[in-house]
């Protein structure tokens, strides 16, 4: 499943996606245009204004460096058809708008400087495009006009138009590791679909290996993918596709929009953030977790607060993010915790969600550890093999216990942590 290709990948487990447009403006999510049936015209005001005088890429990429994050996904287009770069294909531009300039690159210059791999975010969708056709998620699907004026748009046109600017990004901006595009739609309430026929999408991917090899794509073309993207929720087991396990990316907000939103307040705590990016990797899989910048070109200090919350578990945790993945299937994680295992190291990585109380009972793993110790500071986690007595000390005894279970003889008052990690050194 891994490969030379993907191994850096499946590595590094944690990355910062941004979702940054005219939107943000309207502050009240990056749908707005589509939920409130917005014309080019109505939309329009947002163009004419976007300027975000206070952005500094250098500092966007600090902060993902020291919450952990190693690589990042910024909307280079998103499904309003406006281009964050200086794209010769269109006048729909970020050097059009008063910001005058060129974001894209700087922004991708900035990551990279501090070795966060680079990525780019690609709408298939764009609600502005002359040629592109109306279908179940386009804001002017109720206009009657629009509706009849849309067939007679010549849909190759804006195929063209999509396969050029992609050109344009794979061929003009570096090295890029990661491309996210979105997305297929399936017919719905009487409007035809827009799937793998409609973007040409084996041709597409031609394109995409063509100028960048070594380029990772997600699964929203139609067709199989190198990265399967479940958006918006937290998978049971690890993505499986025709009963194969698959390299995955669990897509997340801090809130529940993508795009700047000022009166949202559904914002996700930094334990649960942490314990989101355990269960994951604990599952084989990766977060890609995103911010929205503001009009003015800044991060939301609410998902600042929440980035630094990550970084400060992830300094002194992040032996159990990377280079890990699933444990091995005989090992029995307790109720309230999660595993992740690192094969490099033969370490297992114990998370736990739920503090209990002197004692945790590990079924399976008698005989099978050679050292415990919390994460956080290496301070010794003394264990009981199997049914022989707890000392004294531990003020109990062996109460029934199987032959094979290991029990670590925990402090009564957890570390001040959001998720403690107690890091068992498996014998070879």
């Amino acid at each position: 499943m891994t490969t030379d290709r993907t191994a850096w990948f499946t590595h590094d487990r944690f990355g910062m996606y941004i979702h940054w447009g005219l939107y943000a403006l309207g502050a009240r999510h990056e749908w707005m245009r589509s939920r409130e049936f917005l014309s080019n015209e109505q939309y329009n005001k947002y163009f004419k204004r976007f300027d975000p005088d206070l952005y500094d890429p250098e500092l966007w990429a600090k902060l993902a460096d020291e919450a952990g994050m190693k690589y990042m996904v910024v909307t280079a287009k998103h499904h309003e058809g406006f281009s964050l770069w200086d794209t010769q294909l269109s006048d729909y531009k970020v050097t059009n708008t008063p910001a005058g300039r060129d974001l894209l690159r700087p922004m991708l210059d900035a990551f990279r400087a501090r070795d966060i791999k680079a990525g780019l975010y690609y709408s298939l969708l764009d609600w502005h495009h002359p040629h592109y056709t109306v279908d179940v998620k386009h804001p002017q699907r109720y206009d009657a006009a629009f509706v009849e004026q849309s067939k007679q748009r010549d849909w190759q046109q804006y195929i063209d138009y999509m396969f050029g600017q992609t050109e344009e990004l794979l061929s003009k901006y570096g090295k890029i590791d990661v491309l996210f595009l979105d997305f297929s739609i399936p017919p719905e309430q009487g409007f035809p679909g827009k799937g793998k026929k409609e973007w040409q999408s084996e041709k597409f991917v031609e394109l995409v290996r063509r100028l960048q090899p070594q380029i990772m794509i997600n699964d929203r073309l139609q067709i199989p993918g190198d990265i399967t993207t479940p958006e918006q929720y937290q998978p049971r087991e690890w993505i499986k596709v025709n009963g194969e396990k698959v390299i995955w990316e669990a897509c997340h907000t801090f809130s529940g929009s993508w795009g700047y939103y000022r009166d949202e307040e559904s914002w996700k705590s930094v334990d649960m953030l942490v314990k989101m990016l355990v269960d994951t990797v604990g599952k084989g899989g990766n977060l890609l977790l995103n911010v929205g910048p503001t009009g003015r070109g800044e991060i939301d200090e609410r998902a600042v607060e929440r980035l630094k919350g990550m970084g400060e578990w992830m300094r002194r945790h992040n032996r159990s993010i990377y280079g890990c993945t699933a444990a091995p299937e005989q090992f029995r994680c307790p109720d309230d915790c999660r595993f992740t295992y690192n094969p490099e190291t033969n370490r297992l990585y114990l998370h736990i969600f739920s503090w209990p109380f002197k004692h945790l009972h590990l079924y399976g793993l008698s005989g099978q550890v050679e050292y415990a110790q919390l994460l956080n500071d290496a301070s010794e986690i003394r264990m009981v093999e199997g049914a022989q007595e707890m000392t004294m000390e531990a003020g109990a005894f062996n109460e029934g216990r199987s032959a094979d279970t290991l029990t670590l003889e925990l402090p009564i008052k957890p570390p001040n942590v959001a998720v403690p990690v107690i890091e068992l050194f498996l014998k070879s």
